[in-house]
């Protein structure tokens, strides 16, 4: 029997919280101003008022989406598809260009893990500190420390989570409520829910997002080439990499520029090691350029040992900026901006439907008229109520009743109009014809639509 051991390994490797150290550069710079940007216009955009209402509003039980001047209906979601397609362009449009520039300074999940980061740092210290703080034991220093961080991660949580609730519901009637605890429980439900969320992915999961969650780091290589601008470590001039003193003779210790310092790792908000290549968890974020150039300056070496390139760059061909698939998503980006526009600026806020009555064809009236009867359905997009002016239009001596008359619709009110048009048997051969039904606001003849209908003379009876 054989008596030995067992040796059993495991493939499940825990994961290591990761402490970006801190790093200085133009393109921190540039990250900072991003994050402060975005998350400024989340912040403040639901407080800004527009003639009197809050400019930005998604009031779904009323089925009003305010976008400042425009307000947009469930008959217009067609423009919110547009705008999805538009969007997803024009992110294949940047990764093809420039990479993940998006992932690097405006992804969500960047943005807001950067801002958990920065109250981390407020409460816990730098890299250094952070990391010894960790590993330390539990003292009064290290409670309080975590315990204020945790109130800062909590309350901005928080308040995200409450901001998102308000593009939905006035902000200011959504404060005033929270105050009172007068929440309804689905207000509730969403600002604890996307509290949690922006805690659980910016506070805690983090860079695992990004690694193994997101699928746009998994199909991005789709939409790269060799001209794709990559953050990218040049071997050729770093290796041999390895440590020296500062004015050390390269050549006779046989080594490249790179210091083996290994600070472009310990900046990176995802823990990768660029100089292995480029990887799917790299972000773009450019933090190891500004690390190393830093480092660079430090031995008097010229900086770009890692930088923002190209593969063909790195190969020394020449780069090709203009290239098939950059001109086919600029200029279907193109083309579906200018429809856009021109579709938006087109809109027309009175709606109108033409139902026929299903009861009969049509009536023969005792003083020779024929009359058909349809059902008008008036929809008013306009942000004011209206009253509007009905008239038809196709056949020689049409004429038309409506009830009623001169219909007034409230602003989002969806009115229906019965409509009897009569017709002389004499006015137009038998069988159908199309007639055109018009609506008009009578205090601004600018707003009106139009709708064809479809008007039935009886065929002549055969004589025997």
């Amino acid at each position: 029997m054989n008596n030995k051991a067992v040796k059993t390994e495991s493939l499940y490797a825990k994961q290591q919280k990761i402490h970006a150290r801190e790093v200085g550069g133009r393109f921190d710079s540039l990250r900072r101003f991003a994050v402060v940007a975005l998350l400024g216009l989340y912040y403040l955009l639901p407080w800004v008022s527009w003639h009197g209402r809050q400019g930005i509003l998604f009031d779904l039980p009323a089925r009003k989406f305010y976008i400042f001047g425009v307000t947009l209906w469930p008959q217009d979601f067609f423009y919110l598809s547009w705008l999805l397609i538009m969007a997803a362009l024009t992110l294949f449009f940047v990764t093809t260009v420039a990479g993940r520039l998006w992932c690097g300074y405006a992804c969500p999940q960047t943005v807001w893990s950067e801002a958990f980061v920065w109250l981390e740092r407020i409460t816990e210290g730098k890299f250094s500190r952070r990391i010894k703080l960790d590993k330390a034991p539990w003292s009064v220093e290290k409670v309080l420390r975590k315990t204020a961080k945790q109130v800062l991660w909590v309350g901005f949580a928080a308040w995200t989570g409450f901001t998102f609730v308000g593009y939905f519901t006035p902000i200011q009637e959504l404060g005033s409520r929270l105050i009172s605890f007068e929440l309804g429980p689905w207000e509730t439900f969403w600002v604890i829910f996307y509290s949690v969320a922006t805690y659980g992915n910016a506070g805690f999961l983090r860079e695992q997002v990004c690694m193994y969650m997101c699928p746009y780091a998994r199909f991005q290589s789709a939409m790269f080439d060799g001209d794709t601008l990559v953050v990218a470590y040049n071997d050729k001039r770093g290796e041999p990499r390895g440590h020296r003193k500062r004015g050390a003779d390269l050549s006779a210790a046989g080594l490249g520029d790179c210091t083996d310092c290994n600070i472009c790792v310990q900046v990176c908000p995802t823990g990768i090691d660029i100089r292995k290549g480029l990887q799917y968890e790299c972000i773009a974020c450019a933090a190891c350029v500004d690390a190393c150039n830093t480092v660079m300056d430090r031995m008097n070496y010229p900086r770009g040992l890692i930088s923002y390139t190209t593969e063909n760059a790195l190969k020394g061909k020449p780069a090709h900026l203009v290239r098939p698939r950059v001109v086919i998503y600029a200029v279907l980006l193109v083309m579906l901006l200018t429809s856009f526009i021109f579709a938006l600026a087109g809109r027309h806020p009175l709606h109108l439907d033409v139902i026929r009555d299903r009861n009969a064809l049509y009536r023969e009236l005792p003083d020779g008229m024929i009359q058909n009867v349809y059902m008008l359905k008036i929809l008013n997009k306009d942000d004011t109520a209206h009253e509007l002016e009905i008239d038809v239009s196709g056949i020689p001596g049409i004429t038309l009743e409506a009830d009623p008359q001169q219909p007034v619709l409230e602003s989002g009110a969806v009115g229906s109009v019965t409509v009897r048009v009569n017709v002389r048997r004499d006015a137009a051969s038998p069988g159908g014809h199309d007639i055109l039904f018009h609506v008009s606001s009578i205090d601004d003849r600018f707003l009106e639509a139009s709708r064809e209908g479809r008007f039935i003379l009886p065929l002549e009876e055969k004589v025997k």
